[in-house]
């Protein structure tokens, strides 16, 4: 347990509590807790069986969002380890960032925001506050997993500080969090480094996915900067060692080289702004934690080569365009007979279109495929 040696700019040990009062644990910080419920969570073990990029029914070995989840918090800690942050924080934010996502990765998303356009939306960032403070029910005292006002500001400000809140209050309720959160503070630098980590991871990750689907090869990245000069060192290693484990090597140092410029550019971020305490952090413009301008150039890089020869491959395509039927079939069906695949008596607070959106979000790629395939 850390103890008396973070950094004056790291969201401090002592939390400033949950929206229902909880004993203290003599074991446990509040964010060690709040990482324990997360891990413990029944929306968290689903996400061994949701799409990343290839729906789950793909292949034993590409990503699901459990694996990215868990490289992104490895990444997170690692950050905050150099910056004397808060570890337990970082960790959560990271274990907790896609809880709320659909089958079938953002296709389906998209079309259950089609299906909910006029009741609200759907929002994934959105959609995992929903779980952690009212779905999740496993406590006598109170719905969620009352995770503390910490957490819950690094999940809402997940890309930033909130402008404006009428999406949250169209899919939580008015001024659900009674003022506890200010949405027009930046977030802390634990949130910053949990949401620049699922860039990090995904950019690398989604990388090596698609080169080992065979969606591309590792000459077609050969142009992309940062990638250029990592290939080139490894050159002369085509020939003695198999493509495979070379790959291995390159998405390493792809990882570390991005791991680096963040150091680096947010050192030079937190001088550069007389950054002294976290009340510095929250009224600081933001982000704090970023890119070098040369990094960023690779993220925007990266993320077109991406769109372009893999989340837009006709392979990937296929699968997604089906994934959407499935979700969009589904709403209709249960639509029309709801009480035969949810108990709608359940949520007082939520109309019946809401609670199909909850049911539907939650499910597995196998679990919608199966149902859509036995509702046909």
């Amino acid at each position: 347990m850390q103890k008396n040696r973070l950094s004056k700019v790291s969201v401090s040990l002592s939390s400033k509590g949950r929206f229902n009062h909880e004993k203290k644990s003599d074991l446990r910080t509040a964010y060690q807790r709040d990482r324990d419920r997360i891990i413990h969570s029944t929306a968290f073990r689903r996400l061994k069986h949701k799409t990343q990029v290839f729906i789950n029914t793909t292949g034993d070995h590409y990503r699901t969002r459990i694996t990215h989840s868990l490289e992104v918090a490895q990444i997170a800690r690692t950050l905050a380890r150099y910056f004397n942050l808060n570890e337990d924080l970082c960790e959560t934010l990271s274990l907790a960032h896609d809880l709320g996502h659909t089958p079938f990765g953002h296709a389906g998303e998209e079309a259950l925001n089609d299906c909910m356009i006029e009741h609200g939306g759907f929002d994934h960032n959105i959609q995992t506050l929903r779980i952690v403070t009212l779905l999740e029910n496993k406590y006598y005292n109170f719905k969620g997993l009352n995770l503390t006002y910490e957490t819950l500001d690094g999940l809402i400000k997940h890309n930033g500080p909130v402008k404006n809140p009428a999406k949250f209050n169209n899919i939580l309720g008015k001024n659900y969090f009674k003022k506890k959160i200010n949405f027009h503070n930046s977030p802390s630098l634990e949130a910053q480094i949990a949401s620049i980590s699922d860039d990090v991871a995904y950019n690398s990750h989604d990388l090596e996915d698609g080169l080992r689907a065979g969606l591309f090869n590792l000459k077609d990245v050969k142009n992309l900067p940062i990638l250029n000069i990592i290939l080139t060192k490894h050159q002369k290693k085509f020939d003695k060692f198999s493509q495979d484990l070379i790959l291995r090597q390159i998405i390493r140092e792809t990882i570390n080289e991005m791991v680096k410029d963040i150091i680096v550019n947010t050192k030079t971020n937190l001088k550069k702004n007389n950054i002294k305490n976290i009340a510095d952090v929250y009224k600081s413009k933001y982000p704090l934690v970023c890119f070098s301008k040369e990094m960023q150039l690779f993220d925007i890089s990266i993320k077109r080569f991406l769109r372009e020869k893999m989340y837009f491959h006709k392979r990937v395509l296929d699968k997604t365009k089906l994934g959407k039927k499935i979700i969009k079939s589904l709403f209709i069906k249960i639509r029309e007979k709801p009480d035969k695949y949810i108990n709608v008596k359940l949520s007082k607070k939520s109309n019946t279109n809401r609670i199909i959106s909850d049911f539907i979000a939650g499910m597995t790629d196998r679990f919608a495929i199966n149902l859509y395939n036995k509702s046909k």
